[in-house]
């Protein structure tokens, strides 16, 4: 095995083990207020990017991390929408008096 293929194999282990914690914690709890839309939209879709690329030049570290990260942040990220859009809260905000301190 090439010195280059051994780094890619421990990168891309290392990228998938870094997203399972996340994954698990988020799949677990249904947890995603501190989750930021965006980033896990735009992580995904440079997972997706990735692992095409992978794919197309027959890098398979490449294409087998980037298959899982993909995977991983679209569950995240459809838990995420679910949360944002089917389980707001109706109560209205609360009015604030000007004089009363708080801002």
């Amino acid at each position: 095995m090439e010195l280059s293929s051994i780094f890619g194999w421990v990168a891309s282990i290392s990228m998938v083990l870094g997203y399972v914690p996340q994954t698990i914690q988020t799949v677990r709890t249904r947890r995603t207020d501190d989750i930021a839309t965006g980033t896990f939209l735009l992580m995904g879709l440079g997972a997706l990017c990735f692992a095409i690329q992978g794919w197309l030049t027959g890098n398979w570290p490449l294409l087998t991390c980037n298959v899982l990260t993909t995977a991983m942040s679209a569950i995240i990220f459809g838990i995420k929408i679910y949360n944002d859009h089917f389980k707001r809260p109706t109560a209205p905000p609360q009015k604030r008096n000007i004089g009363d301190g708080s801002f």
